[in-house]
């Protein structure tokens, strides 16, 4: 039994940090504060009050943490999406790690003090951002997609433009030798060998994956994908691991899920979310658990620097690489270069470097340690004010009245349930109930009648309710099938092909199936036409955000512009009422303001046949009145 104290102690704390990631993940709910954030924060407490020490192998990181988290996020990258932005994520990601690195070590060589090798080696470690904190924070606000794909997109290639950069610049200083040409041509040949790996194994996996009908089997192939191209690439070929993860994952992610089963597709998403949730739960806090305090104070001035090169090379990469595209919008520039931050890949990097470097590989590391405990918790925590100070995530009026009205008649039902049942067990008498149970009960009518009024008035709330209580509707089926199947009242057959039909419509037909139910009871009274003439950039954030408040709106191909670039035509139908809110959504998703030059858009009607021109910086806009107004569905 000696024998295996070692590895009942190894579950004991893996059981432990489970434990606390758990509680973190349900705390920060309450507190509003970045998961991994918090993480760090506990694992760092962990780390005083606990005498257990914990040594973070560089080697232990690279191999089982990085590639599931690689190949979960492009896994779920849109190809399309990637198409449409692979230029700017390439900027970003291949020059921008380049000019990041050169301009980093230029500034902590020159104020710090340290050699130019060491601070381009540290430079090059500290180039590739983690964006997990940010991501987290856009999908709970609900940020624009397209910013989530930019700074998702340029982490994910920007980890292996870094790490072969890396170990470049490490090879250079231990050899003192360095050649410009035989650099660039092992960049590209490890980058572009990479890449090739990926694209090979993922559409390997692809094929096989098409002509396998079980999940389980399904699962375990892209689970040997993520792993398995990593190390085909890094120990094997010895070419970039990270490239032939995130290829990988791009393929399967996109060409996979055409020959899986609605039931495979859940089940592979589910599984990898969770693989993500574990790795991302022990990388952060492993990281608190590695932060020596004592260290980080005695090289406060060397981290100093290091934090102020870091903020002014991603301000210059992501400023000039957006100013040389002019695709990215001035309010978006400031998240993207908010967001850089830095994470698990940097301090393993850091902790990998050979001892032959001396002894300024301690202060690498401190430097490493310093800057992502400041993005972290500086960068990270200010992430979701800078969103709604710079107005790129909003809620409406009428949504905070619906989430205020919904949640009274929520806890006052509740209320009258918990009345009720103290009622019926004895605890209140019969004459005590009589007396408050009418009084209660019409509160709980009136505050549903309330959420059905604020409904209503705003038709995505509508559309958000019907999709929750259609994918409830669905869940409640399928519990009920295996019930079925338990109790030995259907067939394995049966219950499988029937699931089968239910996930299907869980993962393609709820929202298209609401908005359906919608327009079958709700005809738009639309008195206005709004024609807006809309720059390329601002398309899709602002189609989607009009189409998600139950405003028509209708695309019509246009062409001309300004030097050039291509503009848009939007035809959007202004129902009774919600001429502010059309108005007020152009100002949040143009690149400008609307400037508001009639009584027409100061919500009062329009009493001229004649267009009114509007300015709108970012958009043109011209008002018409309507006589009558039909949608014809082709």
């Amino acid at each position: 039994m000696e024998a295996f104290e070692p590895i009942v102690r190894v579950e004991i704390l893996v059981l432990i940090l489970l434990l606390v990631a758990s509680v973190v993940a349900i705390l920060v709910r309450r507190f509003r504060v970045p998961y991994t954030v918090a993480l760090v924060l506990a694992g760092f407490a962990l780390s005083l009050s606990s005498d257990v020490v914990i040594e973070l192998s560089p080697n232990i990181f690279l191999l089982l943490f990085l590639p599931p988290l690689l190949f979960e996020a492009a896994f779920h990258l849109n190809f399309h999406d990637l198409r449409r932005n692979f230029w700017t994520i390439a900027l970003l990601a291949v020059p921008g790690v380049i000019l990041n690195t050169l301009m980093v070590g230029g500034v902590v060589a020159w104020g710090a003090g340290i050699s130019i090798g060491i601070a381009l080696v540290f430079g090059a470690l500290i180039a590739a951002t983690d964006p997990i904190a940010v991501v987290a924070i856009f999908k709970k606000l609900g940020a624009p997609r397209r910013l989530t794909v930019l700074l998702e997109g340029e982490s994910l290639f920007n980890d292996g433009t870094a790490i072969v950069i890396f170990n470049l610049a490490v090879a250079a200083l231990i050899t003192g030798d360095f050649n410009l040409v035989e650099g660039i041509v092992d960049f590209v040949r490890v980058a572009g060998l990479g890449i090739i790996v990926g694209l090979s194994l993922g559409w390997i996996v692809s094929l096989l994956v098409a002509r396998i009908d079980d999940h389980l089997v399904e699962t375990t192939l892209t689970t040997v994908l993520a792993f398995g191209s990593f190390l085909v690439a890094e120990e094997l070929l010895h070419v970039s691991g990270v490239l032939a993860v995130v290829t990988a994952g791009l393929v399967t992610g996109n060409i996979g899920p055409r020959g899986m089963s609605p039931t495979t597709r859940i089940v592979v998403n589910n599984f990898w979310e969770y693989t993500a949730f574990l790795a991302n739960s022990a990388v952060f806090l492993l990281i608190g658990f590695q932060i020596d305090f004592p260290e980080l104070l005695d090289n406060w001035q060397t981290i100093l620097w290091a934090i102020l090169a870091v903020l002014v090379s991603r301000a210059v990469v992501v400023y000039l690489g957006s100013a040389i595209r002019q695709d990215v919008r001035m309010r978006w520039r400031h998240v993207l270069f908010w967001g850089g931050l830095r994470g698990g890949i940097a301090l393993a990097l850091a902790l990998s470097l050979p001892l032959d470097i001396g002894p300024e590989r301690s202060t690498i590391t401190a430097m490493a340690f310093g800057v992502v405990l400041f993005t972290l918790l500086a960068q990270g925590i200010s992430m979701g004010w800078l969103l709604e100070r710079l107005k790129i995530v909003f809620r409406s009026e009428g949504q905070l009245e619906y989430e205020r009205r919904h949640a009274r008649a929520l806890a006052t039902r509740a209320g009258y349930e918990h009345l009720e049942e103290l009622h019926s067990i004895g605890l209140i008498s019969s004459h005590t109930w009589e007396n408050i149970r009418e009084g209660v009960w019409g509160r709980v009518e009136a505050l549903t009648e309330a959420v059905q009024e604020t409904l209503h008035d705003s038709p995505e709330l509508e559309i958000e309710e019907l999709i929750t209580a259609r994918r409830r509707e669905l869940r409640a089926q399928r519990g009920m099938l295996g019930n079925l199947r338990f109790e030995s009242v259907i067939s394995d057959e049966a219950h499988d092909e029937l699931v089968a039909e239910i996930d299907h419509a869980l993962e393609t037909g709820v929202e298209s199936w609401a908005q359906q139910i919608l327009a079958e009871h709700i005809v738009p009274n639309i008195r206005q036409l709004l024609l807006v003439i809309i720059q390329q950039k601002d398309l899709e954030t602002t189609s989607t955000t009009l189409a998600s408040q139950g405003i028509p709106v209708t695309h019509i191909a246009s062409t001309g512009g300004f030097m050039k670039k291509p503009n848009n035509l939007l035809v959007i139908g202004i129902p009774d009422g919600k001429l502010e809110l059309v108005v007020g959504t152009l100002e949040k998703t143009t690149s400008g303001t609307v400037d508001y030059q009639s009584e027409a858009l100061a919500g009062l009607p329009i009493t001229t046949g004649a267009p009114i021109p509007i300015k709108v910086s970012g958009a043109t806009v011209f008002a018409f009145d309507v006589e009558r107004y039909e949608e014809i569905i082709s």
